[in-house]
């Protein structure tokens, strides 16, 4: 383990008696005494993320006597399918994505977790049933099994504004959809310019109108028809894409909606579409992008003072409920044993999340968790977003096969904001679909 046991346990002692003051009425964490067992575990995080990932281990270690491993790699993905394949994988993986978890379960390289742990989920995280399913796979025999929980999600349903400007216009924040496609027709008319878009970003060019493509048929399709067309068991040529796909059109294919007009769309830089947010005057004042994007705003703004967001919403008309695109990492068992179950188990336990939630880069769907402990308003927020969340999905360009998902659709998206007709980018992505079965 690359972060020394002692420094661990120092680093997160404070933490701790924290939490267990918190739940000081008999619900911090007991484990069982797992003195002299090894649990090993995989994953993404680095830096910033293994650090505060190591103080959640630490807590555990001090509750029970176990010796917790967790190695952290930026070619995970790669590494963890060798060890597998080799014999020789952790007890627990935590993966970014769950295509790869599914591969593996499919390929008998995943413990089930079983039946009970699939109801966990369903009682305990919000929309909870949204996450049994993205953690329920076919097993080598063809049958579906439970693999794994998500610990760490994102959420990408945010739209980015500056409050200042809001007000000094006397324009408020819309709570469905029909009201921020009438906010969108409103500062058109009052001669403003409603949004920054970019789909820029090298050879990735196009992915930023995927999520958007993405949350619109969130709120325009039950989460049935969302999974069917990820997996095209609907076309992605159906009538019901293809509207999706216009009704993205309605924000960004006109020029009056988009800084710089609609031809600037596809060759503005992601990074950089966000600025004209913070420009005097602004040139424009909404930004639909994922919790991340703070890093490219200008140097000095502060989300909560100069900039802040609010859930894109869902259609009133529709019924649909508060649906939510994200993404995040899923913990599954590669290697079963009695650590590696009681891990899972205090994975579930409110303070797992809460020591992380204290530091930064982390939310939880768990509804047991105590808000207050994020670190930041920012986050919190995010946090009861999540919460309020009736269903919650993946991005499903990630989910789609390499060809599609970092391929066609990114590619098709950009002619389509280039002029090509929505029918025709459908068209031309299915055949990609075609060409792969």
């Amino acid at each position: 383990m690359q972060f020394s046991k002692a420094l661990a346990l120092s680093a997160v002692a404070a933490t701790v008696m924290a939490s267990s003051a918190a739940h000081a009425d008999g619900h911090a964490y007991k484990g069982p005494d797992l003195s002299g067992q090894t649990v090993t575990i995989a994953g993404p995080w680095l830096t910033a993320d293994e650090e505060n990932f190591n103080n959640v281990v630490a807590a555990f270690e001090a509750a029970t006597g176990a010796d917790v491993q967790y190695a952290g790699s930026d070619s995970f993905e790669q590494q963890i399918v060798i060890d597998v394949k080799a014999g020789s994988p952790p007890n627990l993986a935590a993966f970014p994505q769950p295509g790869l978890a599914a591969n593996l379960a499919a390929d008998g390289g995943l413990v089930s977790l079983g039946s009970d742990a699939a109801d966990w989920v369903r009682d305990n995280y919000a929309a909870g049933s949204s996450w049994v399913d993205l953690g329920t796979y076919a097993n080598a025999n063809g049958e579906d099994e439970f693999y794994g929980f998500f610990y760490n999600v994102n959420v990408k349903s945010l739209v980015w504004y500056v409050p200042e400007n809001f007000e000094d216009a006397g324009y408020e924040v819309p709570t469905t959809m029909e009201g921020l496609i009438a906010l969108t027709e409103q500062i058109v008319a009052d001669g403003g310019t409603p949004w920054c878009v970019g789909l820029g970003s090298g050879d990735a060019t196009g992915w930023p109108a995927t999520d958007w493509v993405e949350d619109i048929m969130l709120r325009t399709q039950s989460p049935a028809v969302y999974d069917q067309w990820v997996s095209n068991d609907i076309a992605f040529n159906d009538a019901r894409v293809v509207n999706a796909i216009q009704t993205f059109g309605q924000f960004v294919r006109n020029s009056d909606n988009v800084d710089g007009g609609s031809a600037a769309v596809a060759t503005t830089d992601f990074r950089d579409s966000p600025k004209g947010l913070f420009s005097a005057p602004a040139k424009c004042y909404m930004h639909r992008q994922a919790s991340f994007i703070p890093a490219f705003f200008p140097e000095g703004v502060e989300v909560g003072e100069d900039a802040d967001f609010f859930y894109f919403p869902s259609y009133e008309s529709k019924d649909l409920g508060n649906p939510v695109l994200g993404g995040g990492t899923l913990m599954a068992m590669t290697k079963d044993s009695e650590g590696a179950r009681a891990f899972m188990e205090y994975l579930q336990h409110p303070m797992a999340h809460e020591i992380w939630m204290s530091g930064a880069g982390f939310l939880t769907p768990h509804m047991g968790v105590d808000l207050s402990k994020y670190s930041s308003a920012t986050l919190r927020k995010q946090g009861e977003i999540l919460q309020n969340a009736t269903t919650f999905r993946f991005d499903g360009s990630d989910l789609m096969p390499g060809a599609i998902g970092a391929g066609s659709f990114w590619k098709g998206m950009v002619s389509y904001t280039s002029g090509e007709s929505s029918q025709s980018v459908a068209d031309t992505i299915q055949a990609s679909w075609d060409a792969i079965k």
